[in-house]
């Protein structure tokens, strides 16, 4: 999906400010950062897509035609000569260039992630005028920072209890979040970047983004499940005929297949329905039945339910000490967010059971329950070239320091940590030696660097 009119893919304030810059401003570089928020690293993920959809399109003169009558009549300046002179001297195509951190880096906060200059100086308005569309990788970036960080959790847990964790960990964290997000294309971008960590998920629109914008066929799974209306349209009374349509249907060697079983009495269907009159069916067919309580408080249904099943269905000790359910499984899609998977996680291990056998849907908290603050996104001008001068351009508010901006030409360096940088004028290299990480990925509306999700995966299990 490509943006409609890209002159119009910015806030209205922006259209104004080229007439605001000094007289003899000729460059502007700005960059962007995330300044704090709930975590302390950021996944840094989505720009390739961003770039792909918004910034290969070239600015036409019909564009330029719709711009012109929409703005006037909005209220705000347009800058009809630039768009002009734009698509008449680089044939609609952003001179710029755009330099980022490779994706799938997990980078602590206050560091710069991307910078961008303009690459001709008489579009110097120009790198501003591209922030709105540009800072919205503060969206596939916090929810690939939140999903990192909830595998974090589940790893550690995984490494104490499982006898193989890393073949355990990619299904441990599923994306219920398509439904809960304000659009399809939050859908894709936030899925997608959830499917940087794991690779469960229900969000189908993540998987064409994948395949769309990183190269990738196949980025995410799911098994067949349940939902309430499958199992109540059978009624109450017929509570077990609907399970046992489960297992007729999905119970096939060597498959897994989940069941919601809360409807009535989720205590009463794990020991008795599942426990008793579908045991030896659940156990004959070969499958794994997950079953997935949906209501109630996490840390104790879920605990509740595997003492349960463990009665029930029985267990094996692995070689850490910890029980294995046999034949069966939980996952959790309620009330699902990184603070209660800790506390499922803890407890589960409390009672002696092994990580593997729980899983989390997280739908709300993954792609929706965040916004540009979650990790104080921003993007500023931090040098200007006035008068063939470059000059440090920054804020400093009294009344909130925290929004302090950086000053000068900057780029990323790694020297045993990550580390923003000044950089020269010439390369926007170091200055003093060294290697900006901040790579050039887009440059005069060309996209130059175009990596598969399966490297960015790799760099980001690796972090």
């Amino acid at each position: 999906m490509t943006v409609a009119n890209p002159i119009l893919n910015t806030d209205s304030y922006k259209t104004s400010h080229y007439l605001q810059y000094p007289p003899g401003t000729t460059r502007v570089f700005s960059y962007a950062e995330s300044r704090g928020g709930v975590w302390d690293r950021t996944l840094f993920f989505g720009l390739q897509a961003i770039l792909k959809q918004e910034f290969l399109q070239p600015v036409t003169r019909a564009h330029i035609d719709e711009a012109r009558g929409l703005l006037g009549a909005h209220g705000v300046p347009f800058n009809e000569k630039g768009w002009r002179r734009l698509v008449e001297k680089h044939g609609g195509r952003f001179p710029l260039e755009i330099r980022a951190a490779p994706e799938g880096s997990v980078i602590p906060v206050h560091n710069a992630l991307m910078s961008v200059v303009n690459t001709d100086r008489e579009f110097f308005w120009l790198t501003s005028y591209v922030e709105t569309a540009l800072l919205r990788m503060w969206y596939p970036t916090t929810v690939a920072t939140i999903s990192w960080h909830v595998r974090q959790t589940i790893k550690e847990a995984l490494e104490k209890t499982a006898d193989h964790p890393q073949a355990e960990l990619p299904f441990k964290l599923h994306d219920f979040g398509s439904r809960g997000v304000s659009s399809y294309q939050s859908a894709a971008l936030g899925g997608l970047a959830h499917l940087v960590s794991f690779k469960g998920t229900d969000t189908l629109a993540a998987l064409l983004a994948a395949r769309d914008f990183y190269h990738e066929p196949m980025a995410g799974y799911s098994i067949p499940a349940a939902e309430h209306s499958t199992i109540t349209a059978w009624g109450r009374e017929g509570e077990v005929d609907a399970y046992a349509n489960m297992v007729a249907q999905f119970g096939k060697p060597g498959q897994i297949f989940a069941c919601v079983s809360d409807s009535y009495d989720i205590f009463a269907a794990v020991n008795h329905l599942w426990g008793k009159t579908l045991r030896q069916r659940v156990i004959d067919s070969g499958a794994t039945l997950v079953v997935r309580p949906d209501s109630g408080d996490p840390e104790t249904i879920v605990a509740k339910t595997l003492e349960l099943l463990a009665g029930r269905f029985g267990f094996d000790v692995n070689s850490k000490g910890y029980k294995v359910l046999r034949n069966v499984r939980v996952i959790q899609g309620d009330g699902v967010n990184p603070e209660s998977i800790k506390a499922m996680v803890a407890r589960v291990i409390r009672d002696g059971f092994s990580a593997e056998n729980v899983a989390f849907g997280m739908g709300g908290a993954l792609l929706q329950r965040l916004d540009r603050d979650t990790q104080k996104f921003a993007y500023k001008a931090s040098a200007a070239e006035i008068g063939g001068v470059w000059r440090d351009v920054y804020k400093d508010p009294v009344t909130d320091h925290g929004k302090r901006s950086k000053r000068g030409l900057l780029g990323l360096a790694n020297d045993g940590g990550y580390r923003t940088v000044a950089v020269d004028a010439a390369r926007f290299e170091p200055v003093g030696g060294g290697v900006n990480l901040l790579r050039p990925v887009y440059r005069d509306g060309a996209l130059l660097v175009d990596e598969p999700l399966s490297v960015i995966r790799e760099r980001a299990a690796h972090a």
